[in-house]
């Protein structure tokens, strides 16, 4: 009797087992950690962007806007 329980504390077929469920647990643990920081600015993104989506006009055109370009002023001028 003694002799197993002597085998049964030196078996370590188990101890792999217990390091995967760790390492697991660890990671569960990250992902929840990593998301709840996360969370508040891609709602917040997703509202805005659901925003312009709504103010869009698919009719419109685009490149028409009050948007003036004008040319750079790094150019220098001989």
């Amino acid at each position: 009797m003694t002799n197993l329980i002597k085998t049964f504390a030196k078996s370590e077929s188990g101890a792999v087992t217990v390091d995967w469920v760790v390492l697991t647990a660890a990671l569960v643990g990250l992902g929840l950690a990593v998301m709840a920081v996360v969370s508040g600015g891609v709602e917040n993104l997703s509202t805005d962007i659901a925003q312009e989506l709504a103010n869009a006009q698919p009719n419109a055109n685009p490149f028409t806007g009050n948007q003036t370009f004008s040319a750079s002023t790094d150019v220098v001028a001989d």
